[in-house]
């Protein structure tokens, strides 16, 4: 099976090594198509996104990112958003769940976020109006908007979950807000047993941080989808624990959600549970689930023990002697 793989910057090489030892412990014969993409592209190619990636992501139909740094208020736009638009990966998906012994104040936390990964204000669109003006358009649209709400649906029905959750803000923005509101009522008409909520994003961001056992799918658009999953991510002790899936209609890219934390690069200081957990999410795609449960359950293993915590979560283990921790627990 061949994958095409973006190591990334900062930590990226050095979780995506995590990453490669874990899957091979699965068993699995991977190929690995290994390209850059970011700043580290532009300096050998002179484009942040190589042809070649293009060609190996669109041959293998599924690929796996470590975090890519991008420039704040100037240079290349995001990767990852690039490659979303590009192969219309239009579910973001985040599973966010608190492991293990990591300290947390939720210890009931087990929610899903689907974001709608291809439109809204990350579409892009923006104009400079003068020197001291510009405006930034919101798009939504009934088809983007329904595929992402079903595909939520499905994931409750498939997983005996009786309520989705629609996070909007559809008393102001009546039009753009407010068509997704309506195609999420629409849509829950044809699943019968799941109750739709819905919540409105400041709410939302209140009821979370006050009672987040009450959630389990939530499905929004994307500039909310994307606030919702890092404060979702605090609750159970930060972004290096929070995998995520850009899925298409026949293209998948699995990614580490955090950033690239030039600070702490090539200092063994990372922790790599996001991109292993999202590796997990990749086996699930191709069928694997039994393998992607294996690697669940060692990183569950693993950090119930204090002792095997990395620094950010307040322990001394850097990212080689945490990946052997995961080695040996699944050789167990």
């Amino acid at each position: 099976m061949k994958i095409t793989l973006i190591p990334g910057d900062g930590i990226g090489p050095e979780i995506i090594k995590s990453l490669k030892a874990v899957m091979e412990k699965t068993g699995l014969d991977i190929t690995w198509e290994e390209y850059v993409a970011g700043a580290d592209a532009y300096k050998k190619t002179g484009t942040y996104l190589p042809e070649e990636l293009f060609q190996s992501l669109e041959k293998n139909k599924i690929g796996i990112k470590g975090p890519v740094t991008t420039p704040i208020g100037e240079g290349f736009s995001s990767v990852n958003v690039a490659l979303r638009k590009k192969y219309d990966l239009y579910a973001n998906i985040r599973p966010v769940k608190r492991i293990g012994k990591v300290p947390s104040l939720y210890p009931n936390v087990d929610i899903i976020i689907f974001r709608e990964n291809t439109e809204d204000l990350y579409a892009g669109i923006e104009k400079q109006i003068s020197p001291t003006e510009a405006h930034s358009i919101k798009v939504i649209t009934q088809e983007k908007s329904i595929r992402i709400i079903k595909k939520a649906f499905d994931y409750a029905k498939e997983h005996g979950i009786e309520k989705v959750t629609v996070v909007t803000k559809a008393n102001i923005m009546k039009l753009t807000d407010g068509l997704f509101l309506q195609c999420a009522r629409d849509v829950a008409k044809n699943y019968k047993g799941i109750q739709l909520e819905e919540v409105l994003i400041d709410n939302m961001c209140m009821q979370l941080v006050m009672h987040p056992e009450n959630y389990k799918v939530i499905v929004t658009e994307n500039l909310y989808g994307d606030i919702l999953s890092d404060l979702c991510a605090g609750l159970v002790g930060g972004l290096g624990l929070i995998p995520g899936a850009n899925i298409g209609e026949n293209l998948a890219i699995f990614e580490a959600v955090h950033g690239s934390a030039p600070d702490i690069a090539g200092k063994d200081l990372a922790n790599p549970t996001a991109i292993l957990l999202s590796g997990a999410m990749l086996l699930d795609y191709i069928g694997h689930e039994d393998k992607g449960n294996s690697i669940r359950k060692a990183i569950e293993k693993v950090l119930s023990n204090t002792d095997n915590f990395t620094y950010e979560l307040g322990g001394k283990v850097g990212t080689r002697e945490f990946t052997t921790c995961i080695l040996k627990e699944m050789e167990r």
